[in-house]
């Protein structure tokens, strides 16, 4: 099930009703069944895969916290192995037995390994990492093992989270399944506010302008690098607008049943410099990087080597997180060269209104160069389309033509461009989850006014899929 879809649409407030209309010890079971429908809707077959490794996790908890020192280290190990080894089979086995065939086959060699048949289990990546979390953080002592099994599945599995995170740590959201949630009006309207922020950054910006995008970089070589720099830029929004807009949706679902997630995107194209991008940019996931294997690889401290070797590791592991491809491997280590760059040579300063905005383009372009491999399928169509970008060839086709055969005409380009000034127009004035619409009620019946108007007016609702889900 999508957050951009019917089913969803009627799933949510019956999920909402009943959770309030049922005594406080049956509401667990409620968000984990509702979670468990959430899931099936997409393989159901794959949800045995989460069963399996929610309960090693669960028991690996309690094993680790009454373990004797030296036997603690033996069972998180267990742990690490049996989630990272479920990952690497369905999400990386293909990729190391097509490179390691390729590469017999430049040898001329006659010897072809078999590949497996399977899809990618949605989320995988996401539900793997917050799993770890908890065994980690049981191991270091900074969480008390969960007892209770229908618990510790729910913090795999909640609903809202559960396919495109936020990756949260277990001592932000366990202990608010144990704790007794009443209704307020107050969290209804601040969590359906960001939800609609959310499906207005999702179906009137990132599924509008994905038209251009697929058009231009499913068929770069029939487009001039005017095009070629349009759709790069519009990717950039495109798939901000997407991860954040999931982001908005799934914590301000959880925020109307009184649940706290984590905030995951702050404002990152506001960002002065590619050290700052990376701590606005899908924060759970950077900070679980930090956590888990910066800080343990030594962090800041050591040589300027050892330094510069951790956000090298950090950055390119981060890009094989993201997908089996040479392509996101390539965008990582972009990433680490940029801000291996940046540790070198950056100062202190301030920044006048001028160097402030000059810093926060200039920022921006990095970021949007660096998404293409990100986009492009192959290394090859990478360096195609990065070269002809820059080339001299001004050619330009004005209605591009997606594969359902669907134009993006003057309208959608209007529309598009009106929708992301407005984005960057309410991110400026407001905080993170809009909260400062509490203070203003005129001005918070007019933001939702015109966003629901905008959202069922110009919104592209064609069950589009979110990026992230691949991942």
């Amino acid at each position: 099930m999508i957050f951009n879809s019917l089913e969803f649409l009627l799933f949510f407030p019956i999920v909402n009703i009943l959770y309030f209309l049922l005594p406080h010890k049956f509401r667990w079971l409620l968000l984990l069944l509702a979670s468990c429908y959430f899931y099936m809707a997409f393989i159901p077959i794959y949800i045995l895969i989460l069963f399996f490794t929610i309960i090693v996790d669960y028991y690996a908890g309690i094993l680790i916290e009454n373990a004797e020192i030296k036997r603690k280290k033996t069972y998180l190990l267990l742990s690490v192995f049996v989630n990272i080894g479920t990952l690497m089979i369905f999400k990386y086995y293909n990729f190391f037995i097509d490179n390691i065939n390729e590469s017999f086959s430049l040898l001329n060699s006659s010897i072809s390994l078999p590949v497996l048949s399977l899809i990618l289990p949605i989320g995988l990546s996401f539900h793997t990492f917050q799993a770890l979390s908890y065994t980690i953080e049981v191991y270091r002592g900074n969480q008390k093992a969960e007892r209770h099994f229908g618990i510790y599945a729910l913090y795999v599995m909640f609903y809202p989270q559960l396919v495109a995170g936020p990756i949260e740590r277990p001592q932000n959201i366990l202990h608010q399944f144990h704790e007794k949630k009443y209704f307020s009006s107050e969290f209804l309207i601040s969590g359906l506010r960001l939800m609609l922020w959310g499906f207005f950054k999702k179906v009137v910006i990132a599924d509008r302008l994905s038209v251009y995008v697929n058009g231009v970089f499913d068929n770069a070589d029939e487009y001039g690098s005017l095009n070629l720099i349009i759709a790069a830029v519009f990717f950039s929004i495109e798939i901000y607008c997407d991860f954040s807009g999931y982001s908005d949706i799934a914590i301000g679902s959880a925020k109307v049943m009184g649940f706290d997630l984590m905030t995951n995107f702050n404002r990152p194209y506001f960002s002065k410099n590619i050290k700052e991008f990376w701590s606005r940019w899908h924060i759970s996931l950077s900070t679980w990087f930090r956590d888990y294997v910066y800080i343990p690889l030594g962090g800041n401290r050591g040589s300027k080597f050892k330094k510069y070797r951790n956000v090298f590791i950090v950055f390119v592991l981060s890009g094989f997180w993201h997908g089996a491809n040479w392509t996101f491997i390539l965008w990582g280590l972009i990433h680490a060269i940029l801000n291996m760059l940046y540790m070198a040579f950056h100062k202190q300063r301030t920044y006048s209104i001028f160097r402030k905005g000059l810093a926060i383009i200039s920022t921006f372009i990095l970021v949007t160069i660096a998404w293409i491999p990100f986009r492009a399928s192959t290394i090859k169509d990478t360096i195609y389309f990065i070269k002809n970008m820059f080339s001299s060839n001004q050619h330009y086709v004005s209605v591009v033509t997606d594969k359902s055969h669907h134009e993006f005409g003057a309208t959608s380009f209007f529309i598009s461009l009106i929708s992301i000034a407005l984005l960057f127009l309410v991110e400026n004035y407001n905080n993170v989850r809009l909260d400062g619409f509490n203070k203003h009620k005129k001005l918070d019946v007019a933001f939702c006014t015109v966003f629901l108007i905008m959202v069922l007016v110009f919104g592209v609702f064609q069950k589009q899929s979110f990026i992230y889900f691949q991942f």
